[in-house]
């Protein structure tokens, strides 16, 4: 069975981005010629895991299982909750080791498709010095199915330059953000750029005012948009929208960073303020010649004009943004559960998260952490992310995702519609929604 499983998922991954790392062949001339059990499988998504990391997780666990190989097989965010619905329950199909973002976590966790992360294997990973509010995503009453495989943080980009002429010094509170970013909006630049539908940005207000976007009562998760606290946020979000950004009300993912750099033909920049993840920094800048002949950014190496600092809270300290990144499992129906724990093991090895922070990515286990502080993008990431928050983890959190839903409040909250009564109409949608179990593998 071992071999039709393995032409099967090559079959299955043709269409997508794939990449496939390793020794000579690592499909092999022939895969009747593959030893059962022994070609292990591993869905990364997107290209955060650079080809440096890749490279080093197929050789460490080739070296480590002579005769065994490691594919590399890279999934798009856009459809990776499809792929993974149709492939985790068919052990012919289904992928090994697979990275799952953290938000989406919660759908397979509760629907029994992931390998269940015995005790012993957790502490052996890392155990209380993982990333907790990962490991909360990835675990049902307790019991652990997936961990964290990488965090990133949101934080806030900046023109010093433009700050600094406005006579402008980085704000304390939320509301001092507030007021400097609409002060400093003219008729050619937003003081902020902020798309209608960036939810993912914009519920760090609902954080910072108290606020939470679902509780669990029981069994059932309730949405709490109505809540006073939750409002606030709101409302605070769409007075900063609708006075510093410019954005319309139907953006949602843009490249921020563009709008920071200077403008065409040396023109302004378009805004003075971004917020981002902490990657953004690389695209942000100069434009320099790297040895590939390739035109890059300089990663705001001038000081003078760029910097970044964490959003502030409402009373001061910073403000609880939503945290990026993923989570790592193992398939439930994977042939191999034991070399599947191995690749885990590579993962979660001092060499792998120490090449993970040197990459910018926060690593897993918080002992790695202080090898991001050498420098104030890291620090600000370490920060940030220690105050952030995860969205709740409902078994119907996906399928939320999926629907767009929160892309249609927030527009319709940029477009000025009244936040109280949105509030209330979207919590009777959403309640339902989440309290829907993930149906993984059914039509």
């Amino acid at each position: 069975m071992h071999a039709s499983r393995r032409t099967a998922v090559a079959v299955s991954v043709a269409s997508a981005a794939a990449l496939t790392l390793g020794g000579c062949g690592v499909l092999g001339d022939d895969p009747e010629a593959a030893a059962p059990d022994n070609d292990l499988v591993m869905w990364l998504v997107g290209a955060d895991t650079g080809p440096e990391l890749r490279e080093h997780l197929v050789r460490t666990f080739e070296a480590e299982h002579p005769g065994a190989t490691l594919t590399i097989e890279e999934q798009g965010w856009e459809d990776v909750v499809q792929r993974l619905d149709e492939t985790l329950t068919d052990p012919e199909l289904t992928p090994d080791v697979v990275e799952v973002g953290n938000t989406q976590s919660p759908a397979f966790t509760t629907s029994g498709v992931l390998r269940e992360i015995s005790p012993d294997l957790y502490e052996e990973l890392g155990g209380d010095d993982l990333l907790q509010s990962f490991v909360d995503a990835g675990s049902v009453d307790g019991t652990h199915y997936a961990l964290p495989y990488y965090f990133g943080s949101r934080y806030v980009f900046y023109r010093k330059d433009l700050w600094s002429e406005a006579g402008l010094e980085v704000p304390s509170t939320l509301s001092e953000f507030s007021e400097s970013v609409q002060s400093l909006t003219d008729d050619v630049r937003a003081g902020f750029a902020m798309g209608g539908q960036d939810w993912r940005n914009g519920i760090s207000w609902v954080f910072a005012n108290g606020g939470e976007l679902a509780v669990k009562e029981g069994e059932e998760w309730t949405s709490t948009l109505s809540d006073p606290a939750t409002v606030e946020g709101l409302e605070m979000w769409q007075d900063v929208y609708e006075n510093a950004s410019y954005l319309p009300s139907t953006e949602k993912d843009v490249e921020y960073w563009d709008f920071l750099n200077d403008g065409v033909d040396g023109g302004p920049p378009a805004a003075a303020t971004i917020m981002a993840p902490a990657w953004a920094r690389w695209s942000i800048g100069d434009m320099t010649r790297a040895d590939s002949g390739e035109q890059v950014r300089d990663g705001m190496a001038d000081t003078s004009r760029f910097g970044v600092f964490a959003l502030p809270g409402v009373d001061g300290g910073i403000a609880p943004v939503f945290a990026g990144g993923s989570n790592i499992a193992i398939s439930a129906a994977s042939p191999s559960p034991a070399l599947a724990e191995d690749v885990l093991r590579v993962v979660f090895s001092d060499d792998y998260q120490t090449m993970l922070a040197e990459a910018g990515l926060g690593p897993a286990r918080g002992e790695f952490t202080d090898l991001m502080k050498d420098d104030v993008f890291g620090r600000t990431l370490v920060r940030t992310a220690a105050a952030s928050k995860l969205t709740p983890a409902a078994p119907g959190w996906a399928a939320v995702e999926a629907a767009g839903v929160y892309e249609e409040l927030f527009g319709r909250i940029a477009d000025g519609e009244d936040v109280a009564a949105l509030a209330a109409e979207f919590d009777a949608r959403l309640t339902p929604m989440l309290n829907r179990p993930a149906e993984v593998g059914q039509d």
